[in-house]
């Protein structure tokens, strides 16, 4: 009788148990949400919106582009300014966010932010980091900031220091052009640099857990002089989710619903 080496039987006993076990689990697909218009607001459409939220009923948006960047304190409802503080025309300026008594806001290029008032916008003091400044929102512990790249950074609200952060990604790859971010509800949403979607992110792991897309929210007729999405507000009070875009001529407020 021919013998059959050790190995041999060693390797058929493997792929019998192989083909017997359970199959790995296959990771389900990231979900994807459409939305529902619950209500549109005016919007200033001369606006480069780079950053925007809400506060005591307020909307806090600053818009970019050198010697064109601006603060302002908008009251949503009507689109009336109530407050607006010009940027020194060196400066592109980008995402704002509020903390405690006062906003901060990033600049592009130039790895210097600004420290104002919140209620009179005067200027309150600088800091800086390394890399591009891209957008702001909050916790109620950290500043989160985007870069543009993969990564969210998280700054020390009182010094403004970087003390950690974390890389966005979906099914294991990275998701870069992050920009607009906003909290809501235990997540971060960030807007994704020229498409019409939006990240909804775990702070703790950085993995997308869903998107929402924004197909269509802007009609055609608006398209011509509108520029990317680009802007998220919540209101936790109302819970009400607002989002517009640069250029855009109105604000939405939408309602999302599953899609896949």
């Amino acid at each position: 009788m021919r013998r059959i080496p050790l190995q041999a039987l060693g390797l058929a006993a493997f792929l019998l148990i192989g083909a017997c076990s359970p199959a790995a689990p296959v990771e389900a697909a990231t979900p994807i949400y459409g939305y529902e218009v619950v209500r549109t607001y005016p919007h200033d459409p001369n606006a480069f919106t780079e950053g925007l939220f809400l506060r005591d009923g307020f909307l806090y948006e600053s818009t970019g582009l050198e010697g064109a960047s601006a603060i302002r304190k908008i009251v949503l409802e009507t689109g009336a300014v109530e407050n607006e503080r010009q940027i020194s025309s060196q400066y592109f300026g980008e995402g704002i966010i509020d903390w405690k008594d006062k906003l901060i806001e990033l600049t592009w290029k130039n790895q210097v932010g600004f420290v104002y008032g919140i209620d009179d916008f005067e200027t309150r003091g600088e800091f800086t980091y390394t890399g591009e400044g891209w957008a702001l929102t909050r916790d109620d512990k950290r500043l989160i900031m985007s870069d543009g790249t993969s990564r969210l950074r998280f700054l020390d609200p009182e010094t403004l220091k970087e003390t950690g952060g974390i890389t966005v990604t979906d099914e294991g790859r990275p998701v870069d052009q992050l920009n607009e971010l906003e909290w809501v509800k235990g997540e971060i949403l960030a807007n994704i640099w020229q498409t019409d979607r939006i990240a909804r992110i775990d702070p703790a792991t950085g993995k997308v857990k869903g998107w929402i897309d924004l197909t269509g929210l802007l009609p055609p007729e608006d398209k011509a002089r509108a520029d990317v999405l680009n802007g998220i507000a919540y209101d936790a009070k109302a819970d009400r989710l607002i989002v517009t875009g640069k250029l855009w001529p109105r604000m939405y407020e939408i309602k999302l619903v599953p899609k896949r």
